[in-house]
This record gives structure tokens, C-alpha cells and sequence, in this order.
């Protein structure tokens, strides 16, 4: 049986997702992408990343917010590769729901996403990632800790990620490493930014300049395979942009 460490990662087929799956795999990882509606971009980044390796990439199509199919998810994951030894909760939505306009079904889809998804999954894995003294990092949000303007249910659903890192971290010890990474401004939404809020939000970062996929997927490695003694710990990759906002 082949003994590398296989990492599930979620929404893995694009943008932060695909940087994380590729330096994973880089580190000698097999990795498990999840995705949603995104099958053209798995399937290629599996078809790019198994011609260095064959067989150490596969594709697992689910909707996450469906709470019966995690469990499957994790079974087929297991089933491909014959064991599971860490879990990136990277799948994410994002988008405003301003006082006032904010609906029910926002804050369901938000919460989904971001909060609901990550603890279920990690309940589907636990007896695995424990077997195989694995680990979990989950995707946060610096606005996690500070609100962010017109993304009330956002900001909440990252911050019971947030949470949700502490008390998987005390509740799976000391078998499995719970952590996470929270990002500033790294890839600007699909939907696009002004170049005068670009530049405001530069010019407040201390290492003024955006970071790079390349740099959470670096930290993500790190908190899977070398952080021996390191859990219940958020590691902020902002450019120092947690110092003023």
C-alpha cells in the first residue's frame, strides 16, 4: 500500500484551492481534490499533476452543504487511495449581505459554506485522521477576528471557523493537529475590485504589496506535515495587515 500522506482538500481545482493541491503534492503528498462545479479545472489539474506521478491525484465531485454526502466523500477518498491523513477545509462563498437587504437563505448558504461544511467533513474524518495521527487546517478570514463593511454573515460564519479550530484542536488531541490559516488580501474576488479600493488596501498592509496563492498553500503545507507541536493555532498570511485594520 502506497504510504504517502493523501490530503483531501476542498474546493481544490481553483485560485488559493489549486496552489494548496500543488504544493501538497510537490511535498510528496497524494492529494484528493474536492470541487463542486468546477470538473474541467479538476480534471486538469489531476491530468497536470498525475503525469509526474501517476496515480497520486483524483477528482471527488460534492455538495458540500448536503450533509449526507460528506461522509461518502470521505469513504470514496479512502476507497481510491487506502487511507486519509489530513483534511484542508478550503472551500469557501463570499459575498456581501448588507444590514437591511441580508435574507434567510444568505445566511444559510454563507454558513453552509463556511462553518457547517468544515465541522461535518471533519466529523466524517475523525476515526481516520486519528488512526493515521493526522491533521486539519482550515481556510479562515483575518476579518474572522474584525468585521468587514457590509459582509456581516461572512465575517460570523469565519469567525465559527475560527472557533470551530479551537475546539476541534482540544476534542481530537492528541491524535490529530487542528490549525488554521487566515489570509489577508491575497486574490481579489472573481468579481473584480476598484483599483482606488486596491490601492487603499495596499497602502494599510505593512509589507505593502498582495501576497500569493503560493503563500497560504506554503503555510497549509507546513501546518500538515511539519507542525509536530503546533494545534489550536491560527497563523495569519496578511502582509501584516492584521496590525491596522
Amino acid at each position: 500500500m502506497n504510504q504517502s500522506p493523501v490530503i483531501l482538500v476542498t474546493g481544490g481545482a481553483r485560485r488559493v484551492g489549486a496552489a494548496i493541491v500543488r504544493r501538497l503534492h510537490a511535498g510528496g503528498c497524494n492529494v484528493a481534490i474536492h470541487y463542486r462545479h468546477s470538473a474541467d479545472e479538476a480534471s486538469a489539474l489531476a491530468a497536470e499533476l498525475n503525469a509526474s506521478r501517476d496515480g497520486s491525484v483524483a477528482i471527488f465531485p460534492a455538495a458540500l452543504e448536503d450533509d449526507e454526502a460528506l461522509p461518502s466523500l470521505v469513504h470514496s477518498v479512502i476507497d481510491t487511495f487506502g487511507r486519509l491523513d489530513g483534511l484542508v477545509n478550503n472551500a469557501s462563498a463570499f459575498y456581501p449581505t448588507p444590514v437591511g437587504t441580508a435574507t434567510g437563505t444568505q445566511w444559510d448558504d454563507l454558513f453552509a459554506a463556511n462553518a457547517r461544511a468544515p465541522f461535518f467533513l471533519a466529523q466524517a474524518a475523525a476515526a481516520e485522521l486519528r488512526r493515521n495521527k493526522g491533521a486539519i487546517v482550515n481556510i479562515v478570514d483575518i476579518y474572522a477576528e474584525r468585521p468587514l463593511a457590509d459582509h456581516p454573515i461572512y465575517t460570523m460564519a469565519k469567525a465559527a471557523l475560527a472557533m470551530l479550530t479551537l475546539s476541534l484542536a482540544k476534542d481530537l488531541a492528541p491524535d490529530v493537529r487542528v490549525n488554521a490559516v487566515a489570509p489577508g488580501a491575497i486574490l481579489w474576488p472573481e468579481s473584480g475590485k476598484a483599483e482606488d479600493a486596491t490601492e487603499a488596501l495596499i497602502a494599510k498592509t505593512p509589507l505593502a504589496r498582495k501576497g500569493e496563492p503560493e503563500d497560504v498553500a506554503e503555510a497549509v503545507r507546513w501546518l500538515l506535515l511539519d507542525a509536530r507541536y503546533t494545534t489550536g493555532q491560527t497563523i495569519r498570511i496578511d502582509g501584516g495587515r492584521a496590525l491596522t485594520i
